[in-house]
């Protein structure tokens, strides 16, 4: 049986499962900036700007930043619980732990706050 590993009422399964896909997805979006880039030399800020007024560039561009947070969200943890340990720590890595992933979330959800701003300008 997969256990929950991240507190989120998840399982390791899914946790895998999601920092895959976001890496796919997070490879597909840099690749078409890339080459949307290289495609346009004469790059200006209105053809930038046309490109973002649309639609699906706006939801491409913000499931890419949902993917930068979880991704991030459940590397952190793995890290933090693969090498913060209570031996090196003497009794204080569950701290460490909860500091530093709180600290993650608060400034990930002000990215993502500020992110859905900038793309649909409220």
């Amino acid at each position: 049986m997969v256990t929950a590993v991240t507190n989120l009422g998840r399982s390791g399964l899914f946790d895998w499962v999601f920092q895959r896909v976001s890496a796919v997805v997070l490879a597909a979006y840099t690749i078409f900036i890339v080459a949307f880039i290289a495609t346009h030399p004469q790059l200006d800020y209105a053809t930038w700007r046309d490109l973002f007024d649309q639609q699906w560039m706006r939801i491409f561009s913000f499931i890419a930043l949902i993917s930068v947070a979880g991704h991030g969200w459940i590397g952190l943890w793995a890290v933090l619980t693969d090498y913060v340990t209570e031996r090196m720590m003497g009794g204080k890595a569950l701290s460490l732990r909860i500091v530093a992933l709180g600290a993650y979330a608060l400034v990930t959800l002000s990215y993502l706050v500020w992110g859905f701003e900038i793309l649909w300008g409220f």
